[in-house]
């Protein structure tokens, strides 16, 4: 099984995915702008062809007759300026409308990103960097703004431009018509070989993108590793490298969308100067009857015909981009899920006429609930059967792992780095899913039981301690979000963070950010400790939960540890083999295997690995 392949699977997406979006959020909105879009077209040809009467109607009669009487002139300059108004106002109605369509669904997807993201597994996590993560909800969902706001209306005004206008030149004169026809045919393509060349250079851009945001986020996280070693000019060359990559593939895109708007400007002004001269020696010459207020309407029609194409080219590179981000919105959106896992749930129960009874109180005793009223009391009697696994299909990193932890043992794991203690441990989490063999929690396979639910059961005190932006009791409650504040307090007293809480500027209250930076790494030791108290769950895992606690503050914690972990089935992962001294069962690991196991006399007694690791012969690499 290969837990951390990406799906072979992802689905792709375009920006007709988005357009579907839109019309299925905004139905009401699109259709007014659509209804605005086709006033400013109706509004924008009827200024066109004013033209025509202007000379024809007006300007040639005056001038042949010689008088200066400009009422009805007036009159329809005042007509055409109403007309004029009236395209205003749609106009601006319809931009501000897609302004709120295109936050409105950046909005959405967003939303959508990120409420997938919870369900991913934790694999997806170890196999894509952070920083290309975070540049798809930045980057790639900021290029929807443009195409959006700014692209899919100009794009949707020319079409209706382009239709309007060739229906009136197609009323005005057939054959200048299929002539400007043709020199449309040869822009629209050159522009789709310019933007299919352009496109694959965009995919790379935005890749990149990621690229270097996600080294920027690890540099960022890493600064003072950095500095101890000196590494500054190393690391700096590493980034101009990837800046390069980056500066390279945005020129090449840019270079090809931008050299699209100058070949249209020039070939619609060549297609201009070949209209104006066929109209105007087929005027001369007899070949058709055509005025000049005709010729002067048709010659700026045509220019009103290429303007659409123009506009779709100034957005090319917008919409370019839109395409390349959107496509990387599918990498994540289209990601595989983690399944829920089974449908056995844990509930709250009490004990009624000697039998368990579900209760929507929290009552400090639980059971795993089967169908509708079979349930089985949480003891934390849990078992390795046979267990094998490997994060790389091929490379299997646990071998026939059997281990049982009755209710309220403590199991501790000891072994070299990479012997696969905390493996184990995400294991019974199902941070990831076994190769081979079962575990089974209170006669359970968890594979049948809810993953929220199984999770829900276990608490957890981390090496590497994660603390959110807020207050110290915001993050002592994310244990258990229904917690009462005095609740919260007692499990930081059991945890013995209660003195340097108090210590604090404002206590409880005080504001924490940046991953808990104001605090020493000890302090947020405890709360994690206190996080994990105020949950009060039947199973505990504490993966070196006192590593970064000094001696003095660590016997202080332990006391409060060992009444966390009274009556409950815990696992420790500890390099410090003082604290698991008293621990039911050790075992050690070597090498993905149980080399070793027994009580702390029985283990010393055999003068194995265990014995040399404790009395100095050898050390925990």
């Amino acid at each position: 099984m290969n837990n951390l392949s990406k799906s072979k699977d992802e689905k792709k997406l375009n920006l007709f995915w988005v357009i579907q979006r839109i019309k299925k959020g905004y139905p009401i909105q699109i259709f007014a702008v659509l209804v605005c879009i086709v006033i400013v077209a109706v509004t924008t040809l009827i200024g066109t062809t004013f033209f025509k009467a202007l000379i024809d109607d007006y300007i040639t009669p005056l001038l042949q007759s010689g008088q200066k009487d400009f009422s009805n002139l007036d009159k329809a300059i005042v007509r055409l300026s109403f007309v004029c108004a009236v395209g205003v106002i749609a106009s601006y109605v319809q931009s501000t409308t897609m302004v709120k369509i295109g936050q409105g669904t950046m909005r959405g997807i967003r939303e959508e990103l990120f409420s997938h993201m919870q369900r991913l597994s934790v694999s997806y996590f170890d196999t894509h960097p952070y920083g290309d993560t975070m540049s798809i909800y930045t980057n790639d969902v900021d290029t929807l703004r443009q195409f959006i706001g700014v692209s899919l209306p100009n794009i949707l005004s020319s079409i209706i431009s382009l239709i309007s206008v060739f229906i009136t030149m197609l009323i005005l004169n057939v054959p200048l018509t299929f002539l400007s026809l043709g020199m449309i045919l040869i822009i629209m393509f050159i522009s789709n070989k310019s933007a299919s060349i352009s496109m694959k250079h965009f995919v790379r851009q935005q890749t990149q993108i990621g690229e270097i945001n996600a080294y920027i986020e690890e540099m960022m996280s890493g600064q003072k590793v950095i500095k101890v070693f000196c590494h500054e000019e190393a690391v700096e060359k590493d980034f101009l490298l990837i800046n390069e990559k980056l500066r390279q593939s945005a020129s090449k895109a840019n270079s090809y969308a931008n050299i699209l708007m100058p070949i249209i400007n020039q070939l619609g002004k060549f297609s201009y100067v070949i209209i104006a001269i066929a109209a105007s020696v087929a005027s001369v010459k007899g070949y058709m009857n055509i005025t000049v207020g005709e010729i002067v309407t048709f010659l700026a029609l045509v220019q009103s015909f290429t303007q659409p194409l123009s506009q779709v080219g100034q957005q090319v590179n917008a919409i370019i981009m839109a395409s390349a981000g959107v496509s990387r919105l599918g990498n994540l959106l289209y990601a595989q899920p983690e399944d829920a896992g089974g449908d056995i749930s844990l509930v709250n129960v009490v004990h009624k006429d000697g039998a368990l009874e579900e209760t929507a109180d929290r009552s400090g005793m639980w059971a795993w609930k089967k169908g509708d009223k079979e349930y089985v009391e949480v003891k934390g009697d849990i078992k390795f059967e046979d267990v094998d696994f490997s994060y790389v299909e091929g490379h299997t990193i646990l071998h026939d792992i059997n281990l049982y932890a009755k209710p309220a043992q403590k199991i501790a794991f000891v072994g070299s780095t990479g012997a696969g203690k905390t493996t184990i441990t995400n294991l019974l989490n199902r941070f990831y899913d076994i190769d081979k063999g079962n575990i089974i929690y209170d006669g359970i396979k968890i594979k049948d039981i809810k993953k929220s639910d199984l999770r829900k059961s276990l608490g957890i005190v981390l090496q590497d301690t994660h603390l959110f932006t807020g207050t110290v009791m915001d993050n002592i409650r994310y244990g258990r979000p229904s917690a009462s504040d005095e609740e919260c307090i007692g499990a930081a007293r059991l945890a013995n963070a209660h003195g340097f809480i108090e210590r604090l500027p404002n206590s409880y209250d005080t504001v924490i950010s940046a991953d808990g930076g104001s605090l020493s790494q000890g302090q947020r030791q405890l709360l994690a400790i206190a996080r994990a108290a105020v949950a009060d769950p039947p199973v505990l895992i504490l993966d070196e939960a006192t590593s970064s606690i000094d001696t003095h503050t660590e016997k202080l914690v332990q006391r409060g540890m060992d009444a966390l972990m009274s009556g409950r089935t815990t696992f420790v992962i500890a390099h410090r083999l003082s604290t698991i001294r008293n621990s039911d069962c050790i075992m050690v690991l070597e090498h993905g295997r149980i080399i070793e196991r027994g009580s702390h006399e029985e283990l010393l007694s055999q003068k194995g690995r265990y014995y040399k690791l404790y009395t100095g012969m050898s050390v925990i690499d």
